[in-house]
């Protein structure tokens, strides 16, 4: 199983000086991929619940700071050569699609193709609001959104009629590195996420999955796979999991899981968050001293 790391972005990892150390050390130490997710703006007194945590309110400070998750992973990508880098996850109906797709072929590009795009539908009607995007039917402007980028990947002339979005005889460039495609995961962890997995998603990002409830939410993916007529080994698997340890992970990879995601807060000194991150590859069963 690979482990990947979730730690860049906000606060102390949204400095240069630290995305550039914890990027170069977790490449060293063996870390398959950088995550790094998105809020676009906070509210002192949100109108919506946040559902990942158990009172309906996330725990980042609204005055921290939060980087654009693609600029972020942009510099990340520029310190190292190996390492892969994915949004976890990228708001996109927040986004306009053809500007999304240009700006993601471009990371890929930039990257030589290590970039994973993950997506989600938003969680803040607060939020959707200050953008000026409708927040209901989020979910449908989401998938016809990656229905639109995949064309204007992979077409020379792309051309899209859709309710959410429409263009004709257009030419974005430059295209992706792997057969113009990027691997497109999709996040959330109630069913309906889980179904749009299924439906059009080339994985899953779990985000801070109770260890328990990692083979029901894997039984639903693989369930809305039969009646998409698709297999849970087509998808990528990859979770950020609470309560688990190193002696989970054989089990993990037995229920079909492919990533596991750590979670962290690296400190704000760049020896210090080297350090951290060596420590973290330790725990996790990478080794950080073996020559690459």
């Amino acid at each position: 199983m690979r482990i990947g790391l979730h730690a860049l972005g906000i606060g102390t990892g949204a400095r240069p000086e630290i995305i550039e150390s914890v990027a170069r050390a977790a490449q060293a130490a063996g870390f398959a991929t950088l995550w790094c997710g998105e809020t676009v703006v906070m509210v002192d007194r949100p109108s919506s619940r946040y559902s990942y945590a158990a009172d309906g309110r996330i725990a980042v400070s609204a005055d921290a700071d939060w980087l654009d998750p693609l600029l972020a992973l942009s510099y990340a990508a520029a310190v190292t050569d190996s390492i892969g880098v994915a949004t976890g996850v990228l708001l996109l109906p927040e986004h306009n699609p053809v500007l999304a797709a240009k700006q993601a072929a471009t990371l890929d590009v930039l990257s030589a193709g290590r970039f994973t795009l993950g997506v989600g539908i938003g969680w803040s009607a607060d939020e959707f609001a200050a953008l000026g995007v409708p927040f209901e039917r989020r979910a449908e402007r989401t998938a016809e959104y990656i229905a639109a980028m995949r064309r204007l990947w992979a077409d020379d002339v792309a051309c899209f009629d859709g309710e959410f979005a429409a263009f004709g005889e257009i030419r974005v460039n430059p295209k992706p590195v792997r057969g113009r495609q990027i691997p497109v995961v999709i996040g959330g962890n109630s069913d309906a996420a889980l179904r749009r997995v299924a439906a059009y998603g080339d994985g899953w990002y779990g985000f801070d999955v109770e260890i328990d409830d990692v083979r029901d939410r894997l039984a639903v993916l693989r369930e809305q796979c039969r009646r998409h007529g698709r297999k849970l080994s087509e998808l990528t698997v990859a979770v950020a999991v609470s309560g688990c340890g190193l002696g989970d992970i054989p089990g993990l990879a037995d229920a079909g899981v492919t990533e596991l995601v750590v979670l962290g807060s690296p400190p704000a000194e760049p020896v210090a968050a080297a350090v951290w991150v060596d420590e973290l590859a330790r725990r996790w069963g990478l080794d950080p001293d073996r020559p690459r």
